[in-house]
């Protein structure tokens, strides 16, 4: 199983903590040191928007280059796209779609249609300049407007893009699912796209993102999306906590036999380390508790 590190990205988003360009790179440092692999380290986002990650150019520029690590930054529109190509050093770009017209008014001022067809055009060229493409489609458990989201909705919008991802990640933004409808949702996705590789993006909102983790793990989802500390959130809906916490999910997945990569320690200091630098207290709790065996 594949974790995805999104913590210098979604985990930062939701902060009132404006860190600084330096304590960014570190968190990414330290979470490479963990033996994380796929960092999501920057949203080309308006800084007025979401002034936490601003700076994601100056981030990008001083982060350790390695052979064995991928870049990601999340792109809501052409703009974004058009800063990612300008800056040095991503390697993949994630495009959201949100499930629902008002939530996807709020987080990128247009409606899903409108969405979904940027996304062909931003799909298209990232491709052309050799970047990896991610389609995330956000809410696809729940939308914080309009309620329930059906599985055929999510279906159906992943089916109407022109140009297939080279990865599909299905996101509860708000963390409403539960596991049968992880199982739902990832078969349904399977029927459309079946040759597409599949990605999952919990949080723990009501304490059901570790349960949805391994769902999707027993339904063939290949990689999940994690945040060292558990910290995040969405900024533009309500209530929004932050994601499964990366230290805790590798304990579940390392007790169940199913091997990360990762070093449990090295997460678990990192954890509480960010959370220190934040002025919080780090929601994950493999740094309160400690590993076991010990």
């Amino acid at each position: 199983m594949e974790i995805v590190e999104v913590g210098p990205r979604d985990g930062l988003q939701n902060e009132k903590t404006l860190l600084s360009t330096e304590v960014k790179v570190e968190y990414i440092t330290r979470a490479l040191a963990a033996g994380v692999h796929r960092v999501e380290a920057v949203a080309f986002a308006h800084p007025a928007r979401v002034p936490q990650l601003a700076d994601a150019e100056a981030v990008l520029a001083a982060v350790p280059r390695r052979a064995d690590v991928s870049y990601i930054g999340l792109v809501l529109n052409r703009r974004g796209l058009d800063r990612a190509l300008a800056s040095a050093g991503v390697d993949e770009v994630n495009y959201v779609l949100v499930a629902t017209d008002e939530f996807s008014q709020r987080n990128q001022g247009m409606t899903t249609a409108a969405s979904l067809a940027q996304w062909d055009a931003v799909a298209a060229d990232a491709r052309a300049a050799g970047l990896r493409t991610t389609l995330t489609v956000a809410a696809a458990f729940g939308c914080p407007f309009t309620g329930e989201v059906a599985v055929g909705h999510v279906a159906g919008l992943i089916a109407a893009a022109r140009v297939a991802p080279d990865e599909i990640c299905l996101a509860d933004t708000i963390g409403v699912g539960v596991p049968r409808q992880v199982a739902a949702l990832v078969t349904a996705v399977r029927e459309v796209a079946p040759d597409v590789a599949l990605r999952a993006h919990f949080h723990n909102t009501r304490n059901t993102g570790y349960a949805n983790a391994l769902a999707a793990l027993e339904h063939g989802v290949l990689a999940l999306d994690a945040s060292i500390g558990g910290i995040g959130g969405c900024p533009f809906a309500p209530a929004a906590t932050g994601n499964i916490a990366t230290e805790d999910l590798a304990y579940l997945l390392d007790r169940s036999g199913i091997d990360t990569g990762v070093q449990l320690d090295g997460l678990a200091v990192t954890g509480a380390w960010i959370a220190e630098r934040l002025g919080i207290t780090a929601p994950a709790m493999l740094g309160r508790a400690g590993s076991f065996p010990a």
